[in-house]
């Protein structure tokens, strides 16, 4: 086993530990964890990506559940439309994609550099919410009670767009829709986004499962790692304040993210 692919096996721990310490975020790594360290297509990296992540946050979900801190009203009304627009985004969309999109002055923009580079811009905007939102909380307290369930739908609808297409759970974005249109308090809206993300992930996975020949072994070796590293995480989390890390962490995400741009263009 070489050191890069070693390497690929620890950032699978560093997923769910981050996803432990900070309750979101790690998923976001799974992309390019698998495509630079493990050497995978983005197709399937983004495939692997849903598996994972809907897994590791079912886990989350789950305890979530136990405690009775998911809306599930609120979870379905955004995950129905969500969860649709993954399985057909990567069911139908991401299988007629040309292969060559189009030519920039004897540059080919391919279907696997638009589908990094678009990733490249959620994890900017990602690491921008993290950065803002690391020290503070959204309020929802101070905005009026009634929920706009139809708001809501349409961004669910949107967000299974993005999430079919780059293979993370788009909580950075999930929370605030749950916070500002659901008027959901801040802890009940991160408890149902994991249960939103767990649904969406594994149901936009199925599409893919029609389409790809799935490596199971390495795709449940890989995930367990990532469960593991959930455990350690919220066992850390009794010692380590997950929030102060939120700021370092979208940092180390926009970093990243700079860095898929210049990798792809640069190739």
């Amino acid at each position: 086993m070489e050191i890069v692919e070693i390497l690929g096996y620890i950032g699978s721990l560093f997923i769910g530990l981050v996803l432990g310490l900070i309750g979101g975020g790690g998923s976001i790594l799974t992309v390019p964890i698998l495509v630079y360290a493990l050497s995978l297509n983005p197709i399937i990296a983004t495939a692997y990506s849903l598996f994972v992540v809907g897994t590791t946050s079912l886990v989350g979900a789950i305890k979530n559940m136990k405690k009775g801190k998911v809306d599930f009203k609120t979870a379905l009304i955004f995950a129905v439309p969500a969860f649709t627009a993954v399985y057909l985004t990567r069911a139908y969309l991401i299988p007629v994609i040309p292969e060559q999109l189009f030519d920039v002055k004897n540059f080919m923009v391919t279907k696997n550099l638009a589908i990094m580079l678009f990733f490249a811009i959620v994890m900017l905007l990602a690491s921008i919410t993290m950065i803002r939102n690391g020290n503070r909380q959204f309020n929802s307290e101070v905005i009026e009670k009634k929920s706009n369930y139809l708001l809501l739908s349409v961004q669910g609808l949107f967000i299974g767009v993005v999430t079919g297409m780059v293979g993370a759970g788009g909580g950075f974005l999930i929370i605030p829709a749950l916070v500002l249109l659901a008027k959901l308090p801040m802890k009940k809206a991160v408890a149902t986004s994991l249960f939103i993300i767990a649904i969406n992930s594994l149901i936009g996975f199925l599409g893919d499962v029609q389409n790809l020949d799935i490596d199971w072994p390495f795709l449940l070796i890989f995930t367990g790692i990532s469960i593991v590293g959930i455990f350690i995480g919220i066992w850390l989390n009794k010692f380590i304040d997950g929030k102060k890390l939120k700021k370092a962490f979208g940092w180390f995400v926009l970093i990243m993210g700079v860095y898929i741009i210049y990798k792809e263009l640069s190739t």
